[in-house]
């Protein structure tokens, strides 16, 4: 008797519990059907909307897929100089492409410049995309213009990016961090608007950490030079990526006692960037071929005729 009536009440408990399983999942269903079925509208307002993006270093595949789709309703989309021509591809045919790159020595537009038609496109009530290399919070003046953005009441989001620190360790085979040797990174750019905002070149050789340099070709001796001058081992490997991540990278590895830019670097055009760690020293040799965008297909001598790579 005393074993029916368990079992009964087992019975009766699982049920209770499949219930309510059930009717759980049946509003995680209604809920997911009601984001696909209803969009999101955003607000009515005068103004358009701002997207600042990163299109990732070099190679267009590291565009992300946010902003991939962003950049399909996009009505104006600023470039930099950095950011790869081919993502173009990716463009709406309607699309109106402004070019504001900026390089050393040569600005196509200011940055104020660059602010002012980010405001005015927007106060077009047209959705703006400023596309930038890398990622847009590293080095890019984000600041500078989400302030335009705001003290006009421009609503804005920020998309992030393959930064080119990211991008150049990888396809070189050079660890930006290792248990054995650096436990932290830290981004250094080359170029501050002044003099009085230089590296503090004492911390940066007292943090024991890999350090990047960014906008660095035209430096790389100073940067060696200052290193060493603040104590760092003449013996510490610098690598400097020239072009990362593009079909026509380049890489030289050296110390710094014996970098030497006039020589080594005669080749290198630019963008580059410049490592300086013992991460360099556990560098591995990468397979660029397997990131190619043909790699798993290739046309043989068939048009009709596919052959899959590994099968």
């Amino acid at each position: 008797m005393m074993v029916s009536q368990m079992v009964n009440f087992t019975n009766t408990a699982f049920k209770t519990v499949l219930n309510v399983q059930n009717e759980w999942l049946h509003k995680l269903k209604l809920a997911i059907s009601n984001t696909h079925t209803k969009p999101f509208k955003r607000s009515a307002s005068k103004n358009g909307q701002v997207y600042l993006i990163g299109a990732g270093s070099g190679d267009p595949e590291l565009l992300t897929l946010k902003a991939h789709r962003i950049l399909q309703h996009a009505d104006v989309v600023l470039v930099d100089w950095l950011v790869n021509s081919e993502i173009q591809q990716y463009f709406p045919a309607h699309v109106e492409v402004i070019f504001v790159g900026k390089r050393q020595g040569c600005h196509s537009m200011s940055q104020a410049q660059i602010c002012q038609l980010l405001v005015a496109k927007a106060l077009e009530n047209k959705t703006v995309v400023r596309l930038k290399g890398g990622d847009p919070s590293i080095f890019g003046r984000l600041s500078e213009e989400t302030h335009a953005l705001a003290e006009h009441d421009i609503p804005f989001a920020i998309v992030p990016g393959v930064t080119a620190a990211s991008a150049c360790a990888a396809y070189t085979g050079i660890p930006l961090t290792d248990r054995r040797c650096s436990q932290a990174v830290q981004f250094v750019t080359a170029h501050c608007k002044d003099d009085a905002q230089q590296a503090n070149w004492s911390q940066l050789v007292a943090s024991k950490q890999t350090l990047v340099f960014y906008m660095g070709l035209t430096r790389v001796d100073s940067i060696a030079k200052q290193l060493i001058k603040h104590k760092m081992s003449p013996d510490l490997p610098i690598a400097v990526v020239d072009k990362g991540s593009l079909t026509d990278q380049q890489l030289c590895c050296r110390t710094l006692a014996s970098i030497d830019a006039e020589r080594d670097l005669k080749d290198f055009v630019g963008p580059a960037l410049v490592i300086v760690g013992d991460v360099v020293n556990y560098r591995q040799r990468v397979d660029l071929t397997l990131l190619q965008a043909n790699y798993f297909v290739e046309e043989t001598q068939s048009p009709s005729c596919l052959k899959i790579k590994g099968a």
